[in-house]
């Protein structure tokens, strides 16, 4: 019960923040990054001293949102430099997991502020049917594990799942009115991919720190790492798709 009741709330309090937009989204998005990279650092051995890099990040996102891209660019690389005293493990993973998160929360207000809110819902969605895709086609149907060293659980019959559910959900948005062709399936396709390399990534950063969850913040879903990494991946591929293909789209709201 205290799994779904805090998933419906962080799903209410999610969706709420997407379709109010600018400065409450940029709020919202702020504080995520500060607790992931709070639960980065105590994953690295920070301990107490894990608050101050992630009140660093958090001011860091919140003060790149509001600012032209070209002066944003240097506070979300800052973050990943500075490390809290009695880290151990490797350093480069910690820069490069925090510069991730920045950047993803980055590409996601940039999308919600340029694009429009349908098009925010689309990358949730398509990260969810993911997700779920993975998850239930992995239980029914099994097989082979993909990378069983570093996410036991996950199968080549899942993961090809997430894939087709991804598409699936995005044909709906597939309207002359968005001017968005079928083209969209293969980006919503690769956006899945992302995703999931995303979580892959995260399960290989817990599995070297020795931990199941990247903290217990969320009653029966262990971190906000946990719960957002598939986005993160999913965020920084979109902003490389926005410089190959003409996508998205001027906001339909």
């Amino acid at each position: 019960m205290s799994r779904v009741l805090s998933g419906a709330l962080m799903a209410g309090i999610g969706l709420g923040a997407v379709w109010l937009g600018g400065l409450p989204f940029h709020i919202f998005v702020a504080l995520l990054s500060a607790v992931m990279v709070w639960e980065l650092a105590r994953m690295t051995g920070a301990g107490e001293r894990a608050l101050w890099p992630a009140l660093g990040a958090g001011a860091a996102m919140l003060v790149a949102g509001e600012i032209p891209g070209g002066f944003a660019l240097p506070l979300l690389i800052a973050p990943g430099l500075f490390r809290a005293e009695g880290m151990r493990g490797n350093r480069t993973q910690y820069a490069i997991f925090t510069v991730a998160i920045m950047i993803a929360g980055y590409g996601l207000m940039f999308l919600r502020d340029e694009f429009g809110f349908i098009w925010m819902a689309w990358l949730a969605l398509l990260v969810v049917a993911t997700d779920v895709g993975g998850y239930f086609a992995g239980r029914i149907i099994g097989g082979p594990k993909i990378w069983p060293k570093v996410s036991p659980k996950k199968t080549w019959s899942g993961t090809v799942a997430g894939w087709v559910l991804a598409g699936a959900v995005s044909i709906p948005f597939v309207t002359e009115k968005a001017g968005v062709g079928w083209e969209l399936l293969g980006i919503a396709v690769a956006l899945s991919m992302a995703s999931q390399l995303g979580d892959v990534a995260e399960s290989a950063l817990k599995r070297r720190s020795g931990i199941k969850d990247s903290s217990a913040l969320i009653p029966g879903h262990g971190g906000l790492l946990d719960r957002f990494d598939s986005m993160l991946g999913a965020s920084i591929f979109l902003l490389l798709i926005e410089q190959i293909v003409d996508f998205p789209p001027p906001p339909i709201l």
